[in-house]
């Protein structure tokens, strides 16, 4: 019994370390071009465009967001008119567009609402 539960608090902090090693800030973006990895920060502005596409401008308002979250499809359900000032966390690809760091989400598990 006590080789599963040490085997187990082994497994966990395993995983724990594994997932805080993928956590970027803002500033490590440009550095993680092409890695998937996850951001947490407050969404400053929200612009939907259609009902497939919406930008979440996160760390300050356009054009001074620290990036983009285009959130693509319509799989992602978040109520969009009320996440402007909420802390969101996102993982994904670390890309840029037109020269502005951006994450592309279009599945429910990539969205964390903090």
């Amino acid at each position: 019994m006590k080789t599963i539960l040490l085997a187990l608090v082994i497994i966990a902090g395993l995983a724990t370390t594994a997932s805080a090693q993928k956590r970027f800030t803002a500033d490590e973006f440009s550095k993680n071009i092409g890695k998937t990895g996850t951001l947490c920060d407050t969404v400053s502005s929200v612009r939907i465009f259609s009902d497939t596409l919406t930008l979440l401008n996160m760390g300050g308002v356009y054009p001074n967001q620290k990036y983009t979250v285009a959130v693509k499809g319509n799989k992602v359900n978040l109520d969009f008119t009320n996440l402007k000032g909420k802390p969101l966390c996102v993982t994904g690809v670390f890309l840029m567009f037109k020269n502005r760091p951006e994450i592309v989400v279009s599945e429910p598990e990539q969205v964390n609402k903090n």
